[in-house]
């Protein structure tokens, strides 16, 4: 089963999250493509859909800085904010926010980040999609061989410093980027 990316990004990302609602903007409500961002619209869907979509960006940027893997084009920026002003979700970022289902079907085609426990829970239970994920403790799964690993949703507190540590690592020792 082929499925169609719907989200903010590069349509072929190495790097992609899911999360479960759109930002709550009309052009966004049905979107049916993936949309690469241009520079100046994530302050703009910020500035318009609220504190929560700040720090879904802000926690990703901050996460793929300190993950930094070879496919990102993190040379050009000294710090995490610059990442995600100049490059997150952009064409040629290799990112991907989608708010589709996994396409699970090519393992080797990108990494899948899950955010958020209830949000994986659901994916999991549709059969249709094949997801196979073994909890390592309530808030993180992974699935080395379909390149999956579920995290705590983008936001300061969930998704702290401290996890994001983790999630790296996870990353480091199940997923060759």
């Amino acid at each position: 089963m082929t499925i169609k990316a719907i989200g903010l990004g590069q349509s072929d990302a190495a790097i992609r999250v899911y999360v479960k609602n759109r930002p709550n903007l009309i052009q966004f409500q049905t979107l049916s493509d993936t949309l690469p961002l241009q520079a100046g619209q994530i302050a703009q869907i910020n500035a318009e859909a609220g504190n929560g979509w700040r720090k879904v960006f802000n926690v990703y940027a901050k996460w793929l800085y300190q993950l930094a893997p070879s496919c990102l084009a993190l040379k050009s920026v000294d710090t995490w904010q610059q990442f995600r002003d100049q490059t997150l979700l952009q064409n040629h970022s290799q990112t991907a926010l989608l708010f589709s289902e996994p396409d699970v079907t090519d393992p080797d085609a990108a990494l899948h980040i899950i955010a958020g426990k209830t949000h994986a829970k659901e994916l999991a239970a549709n059969e249709q999609l094949g997801i196979n994920l073994i909890w390592l403790n309530d808030e993180f799964a992974i699935s080395p061989t379909q390149r999956i690993i579920v995290c705590p949703y983008f936001d300061y507190r969930q998704l702290n410093n401290a996890k994001i540590d983790i999630l790296c690592e996870l990353i480091h020792t199940h997923i060759n980027l």
